[in-house]
């Protein structure tokens, strides 16, 4: 495996306009020298996306692991497919599935046409596993491998449920905040997963089209896959908006706010 590159993390950080290309050399370069690339994004960022899909073209992966579609969903995304955007959206069923629309990834499906993807999408069953009978039995026989059975540090656990109480607008009952970190482990370990099976079928090198949270070299992805397979080399990219990201990546990419409406007005009450 290549020599893993997570020490680089925060070294380098860059603010591109909303069409910028190419990725700065200091990006592309240790990207290229990685097993596996984690290309983070707020997932109503079209810059972000353009970002992405630049990032996919210098690299040219094998494979790309996507957050937004089940396994089964990938399976089904060739390039012809890809070619029809029409039939993107019927085989991703991608109008119905709550992610910003397709019109915003399309430069990222497009950068991806000459890998094979790969889907890591929890489903709803699964996410519902962690509350009636916990977090190693949704994941699955290989939960040790990937560090699920093990409870989190104190100081993290409480940071994290502070973390998804924010991310929630101070309006989850507090014996729940558990449930949220333990499905989030439950995503990032299934990402994780995944690259592992999109490398063993491919050789890689892997990408992963994510949200920021899931891309962090501290808590998501990387963390699992360093503990199921050491040494991999691994890179992390992080997109910001006006300067704003938490969490620890090797580099970071920085774009302008998006306008959207508060996120904490459905919680307020009348």
């Amino acid at each position: 495996m290549k020599e893993a590159l997570i020490g680089l993390a925060l070294s380098l950080s860059f603010a591109l306009p909303l069409a910028a290309a190419p990725l700065p050399a200091e990006v592309v370069a240790p990207m290229r020298a990685a097993d596996v690339v984690m290309l983070g994004e707020i997932h109503d960022n079209p810059a972000h996306h353009l970002i992405q899909a630049e990032a996919l073209a210098a690299l040219a992966p094998r494979a790309v692991v996507w957050e937004m579609m089940t396994a089964e969903t990938a399976a089904q995304v060739t390039a012809e497919v890809i070619d029809d955007p029409d039939r993107l959206a019927e085989v991703t069923g991608w109008d119905d599935s709550g992610w910003p629309p397709l019109a915003e990834y399309l430069p990222v499906f497009r950068a991806a046409r000459g890998a094979r993807n790969y889907g890591a999408l929890v489903p709803r069953a699964a996410v519902g596993t962690v509350m009636a009978e916990g977090l190693s039995a949704s994941f699955g026989p290989e939960a040790t491998e990937f560090g699920l059975t093990d409870p989190l540090p104190e100081a993290e656990q409480v940071a994290r449920e502070a973390d998804q109480q924010a991310a929630h607008c101070n309006a989850m009952p507090a014996d729940k905040l558990w449930m949220l970190v333990d499905i989030q482990r439950l995503r990032d370990a299934t990402l994780a997963r995944t690259v592992l099976h999109a490398l063993e079928q491919t050789g890689g090198p892997v990408a992963v089209i994510t949200g920021n949270g899931h891309a962090r070299a501290d808590r998501g992805v990387p963390v699992y896959l360093r503990r199921a397979a050491p040494g991999l080399g691994l890179f992390a990219l992080g997109q910001s908006e006006a300067g704003q990201l938490a969490g620890t990546f090797d580099a970071v990419i920085d774009a302008p706010e998006v306008a959207r409406p508060d996120p904490c007005a459905a919680f307020a009450k009348p």
